[in-house]
């Protein structure tokens, strides 16, 4: 999938402010929760973005590291971040307790080396959390958009993480989870999931508001057993 979060950095935040406030349900509350639950003490968040994972984390939190390739969302990342590549974590071995990749392993063209270094900078007993979202997301929106194909889709990232883990729990989400209450709305959901803007006009138009979209995907929570 195409980045440019450093060229176009509105469109992400664009998009983080209608999952804010359209979105029964929030992923990053979710695995704040997961990462609770698991006693984890140090988190590297991959694909960290300005924070939102941060955000959401409760007193007392565990010592969260960012890391992302862009340099311009990483500059609204609260201290300590890190730019840097996923498949080249700057991370000695068997360092932290969790990694969190949320919805950014479908952007490289083969995930598995970074799954691989997950693994290697966790410690034993400890867990990588990646979500992804499913070929047939919103599919309400199908005459104007259907996702792409990628390389982590959540129809085949568990069975690319447990090449790596040795315990693989797969979370899967298909419910109606996003109202888009009018034309604008409708709109800007497909420009950030860059439509060009005539066809988002176009679906603003043709579609009847308030529109409920069906939301597909998983979030994978695999363990290190040794």
């Amino acid at each position: 999938m195409p980045r440019d979060y450093d060229s176009d950095p509105g469109r992400y935040r664009l998009g983080r402010q209608l999952a804010r406030v359209h979105t029964t349900v929030d992923l990053y509350n979710r695995v704040a929760q997961l990462l609770a639950e698991l006693g984890a003490g140090t988190v590297l968040d991959v694909g960290c973005a300005d924070g939102a994972l941060r955000a959401a984390l409760a007193a007392p939190a565990p010592w969260l590291v960012g890391l992302d390739t862009s340099h311009t969302l990483l500059r609204d990342h609260p201290s300590p971040a890190v730019q840097a590549d996923a498949a080249r974590l700057p991370v000695r071995d068997r360092a932290v307790d969790a990694i969190t990749a949320l919805n950014v392993l479908y952007h490289l063209p083969d995930p598995l080396p970074a799954v691989r270094e997950a693994r290697r900078v966790l410690r034993v007993g400890g867990h990588l959390l990646a979500a992804t979202v499913a070929r047939t997301d919103s599919p309400e929106l199908a005459a104007y958009w259907t996702r792409p194909a990628t390389s982590f889709d959540a129809e085949d990232a568990p069975r690319l993480i447990a090449q790596v883990f040795e315990s693989v729990t797969v979370f899967r989400w298909d419910a109606p989870l996003v109202t888009l209450p009018d034309a604008t709305a409708i709109r800007d959901y497909l420009v950030v999931r860059q439509v060009p803007i005539a066809v988002a006009r176009a679906a603003a138009d043709g579609l009847r508001a308030p529109l409920v979209v069906t939301k597909r995907g998983a979030l994978i929570v695999a363990g290190r057993g040794r």
